[in-house]
């Protein structure tokens, strides 16, 4: 998601204006546990600071797709967070170098470092709830309840 920023910094504008829609594709989604991100609403302004530095102040939201801890179906997360602070704070966040052109910004390698820390660990659908959680010869085992295994208990026994 390249942005101009000519107009920018000749000093025509005092701010540039962004309202974009974005859809990652699943190339994108790769090695992530998200199966799509569609339609993901970026609004704000890009402006430069007192000394000339750029400043983004950008309101990121959408939907994941998750699939669910206990029955893998899809489940819908939205998220929401705001992108505040010069492009070299966010870029150092994110570890990347800045790149030396003066007259574009790709803001979409920051806007995704974020939203892959929206991704929570694991969600659980609302009718994972009636799905049942033991059968014959297995039964579903949480962190809460977790067994140790007896023949590693054994090998406690030897140290």
């Amino acid at each position: 998601m390249i942005i101009d920023l000519t107009r920018l910094r000749s000093g025509i504008d005092h701010e540039v204006v962004v309202d974009e829609t974005y859809s990652f594709s699943k190339e994108e989604l790769e090695h992530t546990d998200v199966t799509s991100i569609d339609d993901v609403q970026i609004e704000g302004t890009i402006t430069l600071d007192a000394i000339g530095e750029l400043y983004l102040d950008l309101d990121v939201q959408g939907t994941m797709i998750i699939p669910c801890a206990i029955t893998l179906k899809p489940v819908p997360y939205p998220f929401s967070f705001t992108l505040e602070g010069t492009l070299s704070e966010l870029l150092d966040e994110i570890t990347e170098k800045e790149t030396n052109s003066q007259n574009s910004l790709d803001i979409l390698p920051i806007i995704w470092e974020n939203i892959l820390m929206e991704i929570p660990m694991r969600v659980v659908s609302e009718d994972a709830h009636d799905v049942p959680l033991s059968g014959d010869g297995w039964r579903l085992i949480t962190d809460e309840d977790e067994e140790e295994n007896s023949e590693l208990s054994k090998l406690k026994d030897l140290l």
